[in-house]
């Protein structure tokens, strides 16, 4: 049955399609979007390829839950913007939102958002979430060599963009 398999795949990864998700797109509901995931894997549960590992394709789901969750904040984002609200600074000064990211990890996210896109989803999936080449590639439908590469180069961006905040702190 479609909703056991689901629910199984829920409690085995939940926590780790939470994580990413947290990475990806920082603050806000994150738990709305892990159930979002797990709604869409159940409409797309035909289009799952049992070749393919559950792990990957549910990975899929939440990098496109995520870049949907990212043009939609854009757009609030630019709603506000052009009405003056100043609703951005509001929405990252929240206590709830320093609670959730210790200052470590805040840093960590700030340089991690300020990479290029590609550069952030690989460093996400392979660095953060130790997922392999193959995963990685799967998910991003990239092959395997573009995944090293890209890997290599976004750990040097990676470490160039913390090293100059780091710079500015001192």
């Amino acid at each position: 049955m479609i909703s056991d398999k689901i629910s199984e795949w829920f409690y085995q990864y939940n926590k780790d399609i939470y994580h990413f998700l947290l990475y990806y797109v920082g603050s806000g509901d994150i738990d709305d979007l892990v159930q979002e995931v797990f709604m869409r894997a159940i409409k797309g549960f035909d289009t799952y390829k049992s070749k393919s590992s559950v792990k990957t394709w549910l990975f899929s789901i939440a990098r496109n839950v995520a870049l949907d969750e990212i043009r939609k904040r854009k757009r609030t984002r630019l709603r506000n913007v052009l009405s003056f609200t100043g609703y951005e600074a509001k929405e990252r000064n929240t206590p709830e939102n320093q609670l959730q990211l210790n200052e470590d990890n805040l840093v960590l996210y700030k340089v991690i958002n300020s990479l290029k896109p590609n550069y952030r989803d690989v460093i996400i999936l392979r660095a953060i979430k130790e997922l392999s080449v193959s995963e990685t590639a799967d998910i991003l439908q990239w092959n395997e060599n573009k995944v090293r590469i890209t890997y290599h180069r976004a750990l040097i961006a990676l470490r160039e963009k913390k090293e100059a905040i780091q710079d500015e702190k001192d």
